[in-house]
């Protein structure tokens, strides 16, 4: 008789898609939960526009990030959703479902 799949082995990673629009800005990563906050790991690539972009895999569910723009965080202007942090500023939120 074949295994049935628990709910939590139905669920599958989503490509979840991050930008910001930084014209000025020299470098900008993505830190957040799902990579322990190193700034040093998802690097954001520039548009001819100025908008910096990256994809990122990442499992369902909930996920707090915010962006490291030339060594300094910032927030996530088009974020759905923000928490309090540990730091006295606010995480993005990001929803992959």
């Amino acid at each position: 008789m074949p295994k049935k799949l628990s709910n939590q082995s139905k669920m599958k990673d989503k490509k979840a898609r991050f930008e910001l629009f930084a014209p000025g800005a020299q470098r900008v990563a993505l830190a957040g939960d799902f990579n322990d906050w190193n700034v040093n790991t998802i690097q954001m690539k520039k548009d001819s526009k100025g908008t910096w972009k990256a994809s990122v895999t990442l499992p369902v569910g909930r996920h707090e990030y915010r962006f490291w723009v030339d060594g300094v965080w910032h927030d996530d202007p088009n974020a759905d959703h923000k928490v309090e942090n540990a730091f006295g500023s606010q995480n993005s939120v990001r929803i992959v479902s």
